[in-house]
């Protein structure tokens, strides 16, 4: 080495020159690191002290290295590894222990195998690092140890099945509730994955393991305990099989391994579960044990199967409501128990699933059109009970709730116009007989049909109200106009001025009225009639009432009546007692409707007449006297809600209404189709109608409109083919 300074501010330069002569090995220089590292292998495999120390031994390895004898070195600890791998492996061969005990040596040599070849790959790692990990075809000495234990493991073909079958001994003990040593598990199992025999030896034969106990297990449990009792035992041991893969498996068998576990304990079994276990939570509301199911079954992909049950729970219980003629009272407070009861099971145990959202829609429409007509119309009539004056029950915000949930019910309605029919009825005689709770609960509800279906569906019941607001004003207008001589009788008339419309159509009935209620009529029509010229009136009395005083021994007492009651108990001014036949030729009040004014008089709870002879059929032989005897706790007594009842006849009559709509739709709906189709086969015909149309209706009824459209030549038969029709201009 020479260095040379130069002139002047610089750096200095350094200049290496090989050595001038070559060193000189020593001859014996590889025998003798050969034996000191022999001497240092055999101590350590011995569990003994090594003589020399570490650097001293890897300073020998360099140097071997150093003069290109790496692979003598390496083929040297390569034949006296493999040496004592073959007496190791011998050790366990002799070994006459078993079970837990085998495991237990088999661990305690693998450990001690791999902390020795760790400790001697410490010593010859310049070896390693310059020579078997640039060398082709020669393993690191680290692969070496695991590649040569793997083959004398192997070549011992008895050493394998007993380590396999040991193991999966021991964790079958543990999954019948024995305690084991996790930490044995754990190790063998990192040896299998280092011996690369994990997944080729004892993953294949703990998976086939695992299905048999819980193949077993299922059928015996299943047998033996409740659905719910079997489902929390299902979780249970999914997690306990989580945790176990967790604790001492690979990492990579607990995908498959749960998978095997969920099938034989759900999967195969979903049909059972559902089909014995799924009514019965559904019925007692058992949400977390519905919640655990649905989790359960998402993790199979058998929603599908949960979904059909729910469905299949719902169609059945809303069946036995809707089509029990003796739950008919009831019907729509249960219907909305169960809407309530499947949303909550939907939000709280199936975590709002859309799909089962949909199922619970598909199973209501089901079932609530399998009874034509009347749940709608039962609907309407729960609608009017809760919308009517006196109904206390509720605050506004909880009617206004029920209402939110009728609209539910009413969305599953295909005959809508039914439901229509019976709440405007209804609707007319709350707004006539001043009998609605709330124009502002009345106006929400229409602004929810009108919402639902249209501003044509809410159109006449908009009339309704506008009718009824502008009958006060003319009220007010006419009470100014009478004359001051006609004052005391017409003043206190109230007359509600109807478009006809827009209400229900109601038939007038001619009775005998009393001459002040005719003159105050007499007046009204006067006035009305000079105002509004062109018009006319035709006047209702089904829906009129009015107040009477009547005198009794023990005091006065006012009644709210309605017209039919009214006449009647007038003719007792003059008549203590009178006959059937009496009072039917001095009212002039229909044979029908007589009866049932009679009734509400004399039978019902409020009896100002008193009938002879007591029961609870009106006979024309009868004869009626006035209870002068007659005391109640108020003075003004309403005894009109007679009107509120729907008598029979009403009721078909609005059925008969409905029909009749509807086969005017039909008739308008085909005259459509074909006027822009021309012609059509008759199946074609009857598939567009299903499309177009909402209500429910028969291929039946559609022949027959059909037919009466054919006779009254807007349509025509086909020559050639009597199924096709023909429009006619």
């Amino acid at each position: 080495m020479s260095g040379r300074r130069t002139s002047g501010i610089g750096a200095r330069k350094l200049v290496i020159k090989p050595l001038k002569t070559k060193p000189k090995v020593h001859a014996n220089l590889e025998e003798e690191t050969w034996q000191k590292v022999a001497r240092a292998m055999r101590a350590t495999f011995a569990e003994e002290s090594v003589s020399f120390s570490r650097e001293e031994l890897y300073g020998a390895v360099q140097d071997i290295c150093i003069q290109n004898r790496a692979a003598s070195l390496y083929a040297r600890i390569r034949d006296e590894c493999a040496a004592e791998v073959c007496r190791k492996v011998g050790s366990l061969k002799s070994a006459s222990s078993s079970g837990a005990g085998f495991l237990q040596q088999v661990e305690t040599l693998w450990s001690q195998h791999t902390r020795q070849m760790a400790s001697i790959r410490n010593v010859v790692l310049y070896l390693d690092q310059t020579y078997a990990r640039t060398t082709q075809g020669v393993l690191p000495l680290w692969d070496l140890a695991l590649a040569q234990f793997r083959a004398e493991w192997l070549a011992a073909s008895d050493l394998p099945v007993r380590l396999v079958d040991g193991m999966l001994n021991v964790i079958q003990r543990e999954r019948d509730g024995e305690a084991v040593e996790r930490g044995l598990l754990y190790s063998l199992s990192r040896m299998m994955s280092a011996l690369r025999l994990y997944h080729e030896q004892f993953e294949p034969r703990l998976l086939e393991a695992t299905e048999e106990y819980y193949h077993r297990e299922s059928e015996r449990y299943l047998q033996q305990t409740e659905v719910h009792d079997y489902l929390a035992h299902c979780e249970d041991r999914l997690k306990a099989e989580a945790d176990r893969c967790g604790a001492y498996l690979d990492s990579s068998t607990q995908r498959v391994l749960l998978e095997k576990v969920e099938n034989q304990l759900l999967k195969y079994h979903c049909d059972s579960i559902l089909t014995k276990g799924f009514d019965p939570l559904a019925e007692a509301s058992r949400l977390s044990d519905l919640h655990r199911t649905y989790r359960l079954l998402k993790r199979v992909d058998c929603l599908n199967q949960l979904m059909a049950s729910f469905n299949a729970y719902i169609r059945r219980v809303g069946s036995a409501l809707v089509n029990d003629v003796e739950k008919d009272a009831t019907m729509v407070e249960e219907l909305l128990a169960l809407k309530d009861k499947a949303d909550t099971i939907l939000n709280e145990a199936f975590e709002k699933d859309e799909t089962f959202s949909k199922t619970i829609r598909e199973a209501f429409e089901t079932f609530i059109n399998s009874r034509q007509n009347k749940p709608a119309e039962l609907i309407a009539k729960f609608v009017d009970a809760r919308l009517r004056a006196g109904n206390k029950a509720q605050s506004e915000d909880e009617l206004e709730a029920v209402l939110d949930k009728i609209m539910v019910l009413f969305r599953f309605i295909n005959g809508k116009d039914v439901f229509e029919a019976f709440y405007k009825k209804d609707l007319a005689k709350r707004l006539l007989l001043s009998k609605s709770a709330s124009f502002d609960a009345e106006k929400s509800m229409m602004s929810k049909l009108k919402t639902e279906c249209g501003a044509a569906f809410t159109t006449k019941l908009e009339g309704m109200f506008k009718d009824i607001e502008l009958s006060k004003e003319i009220g007010a207008a006419f009470r100014d106009w009478i004359p001051e001589e006609q004052q005391r009788g017409a003043s206190l008339l109230s007359v509600n001025v109807l478009t006809m419309s827009f209400w229900p159509p109601y038939q007038p009935t001619e009775i005998k009225l009393p001459k002040q209620i005719v003159d105050a009529q007499d007046a009204f029509k006067d006035f009305y009639l000079k105002r509004y010229s062109g018009r006319r009136l035709l006047w209702i009395n089904t829906l009129g009432h009015c107040v009477l005083r009547g005198r009794f021994e023990k005091g006065d007492k006012e009644f709210s009546v309605s017209v039919f009651q009214a006449v009647v108990l007038l003719q007792f001014n003059n008549a203590d007692k009178l006959t059937y036949r009496e009072i039917a030729e001095r009212t002039g009040i229909e044979e029908q409707e007589l009866k049932r004014t009679l009734l509400s008089l004399s039978v019902a709870k409020i009896r100002v007449l008193r009938k002879h002879p007591h029961s609870r059929e009106v006979g024309v032989e009868d004869e009626f006297s006035f209870n002068n005897s007659f005391t109640n706790r108020l003075y003004r007594i309403k005894i009109n809600n007679i009107q509120l009842k729907e008598s029979k006849e009403e009721k078909n009559s609005t059925h008969q209404r409905v029909q009749q709509d509807r086969q005017v739709q039909i008739d308008a709906a085909v005259v459509r189709i074909m006027k822009t189709r021309r012609t059509l086969q008759h199946n074609q015909l009857v598939a567009e109608l299903y499309k177009q149309l909402k209500f429910p209706m028969t291929p039946q009824d559609i022949k027959k409109r059909i037919e009466s459209l054919i006779e009254r030549d807007y349509l025509e038969r086909a020559e050639d083919s009597p199924g096709t029709y023909n429009y006619l201009a």
